[in-house]
């Protein structure tokens, strides 16, 4: 049987703060806004066309709290891919997403490390498969 990734969770503060950021700063979509309890809610975005989801899920205790935006230990932890790097880096710049650095060209393809808004890290990559020979 063929397996996949579903959903990730990813800690956030605020349900709807998060939303927000996917939602109008990088251009995902909001799949599911659920409510589970008074507190609780099952929250997932994804990338346009994509099959992963990110499950927002509210930090509920002080331990959780303490790992927003610590999820990769200051590494690199989500990995988006592209079919135009430049569109989307353009376009998630002009919407305030905060880019660590240049774009750069490497053997797979080109990327530039971001931050979401907890200051989680992400790759934003055109796999070198997907680049037109202008890039």
């Amino acid at each position: 049987m063929p397996q996949h990734l579903a959903q990730i969770a990813l800690l956030v503060r605020d349900y709807d703060e998060a939303i927000a950021f996917f939602t109008q700063k990088m251009g995902f979509v909001l799949v599911e806004d659920a409510p589970l309890t008074p507190e609780k809610r099952w929250v997932r975005v994804c990338p346009p066309g994509g099959e992963t989801c990110l499950l927002l899920a509210r930090a509920a205790t002080p331990e959780q709290q303490a790992f927003v935006g610590k999820q990769g230990g200051g590494r690199v932890v989500f990995f988006l891919h592209t079919d135009d790097f430049w569109r989307d880096y353009h376009t998630m710049r002009a919407q305030g997403v905060h880019f660590l650095e240049e774009p750069r060209h490497e053997p797979y393809g080109t990327v530039a490390v971001f931050e979401d808004l907890y200051g989680n890290r992400w790759d934003l990559i055109q796999p070198l498969q997907l680049e037109s020979p202008q890039a």
